[in-house]
């Protein structure tokens, strides 16, 4: 996948934003609003190469969830 075109800065803020966003939506409807997010931005994208791409690469990466976090 292509490397980022957001500075640093600019990708701590949309993922702070994010994080509070997905609290905001609540537990019951986390899913529903990421899926959305996902489907709008995809959107933003235009290629359906690169957006299945980052679903790859996202699911790659993923971390098993601890509860000591």
């Amino acid at each position: 996948m292509s490397s980022s075109t957001l500075a640093p800065e600019a990708r701590d803020r949309l993922y702070a934003q994010c994080a509070r966003a997905i609290s905001e939506a609540g537990s019951e409807r986390e899913s529903l609003f990421l899926a959305r997010l996902a489907l709008l931005l995809f959107e933003q994208v235009g290629d359906e190469a690169r957006c299945r791409a980052a679903l790859a690469d996202a699911l790659q990466g993923l971390p098993i969830p601890s509860l000591s976090a």
